[in-house]
């Protein structure tokens, strides 16, 4: 089984880091940078980031009125435009503008995403975390291919996350046709699913100078969290009971600016000019599980499988054929 070298490279920042220290000092102007779910959460500060330095930022937006008035505020060059991950009708509409364009596409960050929602199907009947969180962002940045190859170093970043501890892709079952939904198993598929598309990416794209990285922003309180209940979130240790943060839990969670330094590192990062298809975390390539890992840290083997990243690639070519 060939794997991803998930080794540590001491990038000089740290777990609280933020996206403002990584960008400290680096000039983007020229830069063309794509960040879905751009006004909201992570998104938003990843946005403040690239555009802060310089970049021009296209922000696709499901809900124009919504980007419009949390990005209004911000400076540097940035657009909005419509785009729905639940409608590829969209999706494409998107990518054919942004050809139109005939720009450039230097930075790709597929970030947008939904968690432990109730069963529900988007396109042809996917299972809907599979079919926003992977599928849509995978329509989405094959159809912009022609673009990030017009880039001198173009970096496709796909948000993973922790989550995707709790499952592997079920090959057999991925849209939950024949076995029992469980929202949380959804979710780590579709963030395996993720993390194993952008080493499919890289695998395309290193020798055209296209290169791939999968992050795990950290624990962040965002929008994320809305299909979770108060009760929810004290059962998972997130929350006390009154709706309070506990003191261990403030520690280790991040703040929206400290959750975007990782995108906005392996977007940017001199130091991966000759890396990719690794899964990274807290601004650096996160190592490959252990026995001794704790249940949120590091890449466990099977999104770092290469044989597995080119399964799942023909599996998402045959459903988005099909929608």
């Amino acid at each position: 089984m060939a794997a991803a070298d998930q080794t540590p490279i001491g990038s000089g920042f740290h777990a609280k880091s933020t996206a403002r220290d990584v960008v400290d000092g680096m000039d983007l102007t020229g830069r063309n940078a794509i960040v879905t779910g751009g006004y909201s959460g992570i998104g938003l500060e990843t946005v403040r980031a690239l555009a802060g330095a310089g970049a021009r930022v296209t922000v696709p937006a499901r809900r124009i009125d919504a980007a419009e008035a949390a990005l209004a505020n911000i400076p540097g060059e940035i657009e909005i435009a419509a785009m729905d991950l639940e409608d590829l009708s969209s999706v494409r509409k998107f990518t054919s503008d942004f050809e139109e364009t005939g720009r450039a596409l230097d930075i790709l960050i597929n970030n947008a995403g939904i968690m432990a929602c109730p069963e529900t199907r988007v396109g042809p009947g996917w299972e809907r975390q599979l079919g926003v969180n992977h599928l849509a962002h995978m329509a989405m940045s094959l159809a912009l291919a022609p673009a990030l190859e017009r880039a001198d170093g173009a970096r496709l970043v796909a948000l993973s996350s922790t989550a995707h501890i709790r499952s592997d892709v079920i090959w057999d079952d991925p849209n939950y046709e024949s076995h029992p939904y469980d929202k949380w198993e959804a979710y780590g598929q579709s963030k395996s699913a993720c993390a194993l598309f952008a080493l499919g990416v890289d695998h395309r794209g290193k020798d055209i100078g296209v290169r791939a990285f999968s992050v795990h922003p950290g624990g962040i309180f965002t929008p994320l969290q809305r299909h979770l209940s108060d009760e929810e979130m004290a059962e998972l240790g997130w929350k006390n009971p009154d709706g309070t943060i506990p003191p261990q839990v403030q520690a280790m969670f991040k703040t929206p600016e400290q959750g975007a330094s990782t995108s906005v590192w392996a977007a940017t990062a001199p130091a991966l000019k000759d890396k990719g298809g690794v899964y990274c975390e807290d601004c650096d390539i996160a190592k490959l599980a252990t026995e001794e890992s704790q249940r949120w840290e590091h890449a466990r083997p099977w999104i770092c499988d290469d044989e597995k990243a080119e399964r799942l690639w023909d599996i998402s070519e045959t459903m988005l054929s099909k929608a």
